[in-house]
């Protein structure tokens, strides 16, 4: 393998772990919210259950 295309295999890989992480975060983030809808926060305003 030339070594330009190690380079374009490694920014690929890098690229690919970084995206994965994203949608990760993201993913989870989207279900904590839906998960206890009533717990977000309105304006301001503390959340309505003390368990939140």
């Amino acid at each position: 393998m030339t070594p330009r295309a190690q380079k374009h295999l490694a920014i690929g890989g890098a690229l690919t772990a970084v995206l994965l992480v994203l949608g990760a975060n993201a993913h989870l983030l989207s279900v904590a919210l839906q998960s206890q809808p009533e717990c977000r926060e309105a304006a301001g305003v503390m959340p309505a259950k003390r368990a939140c």
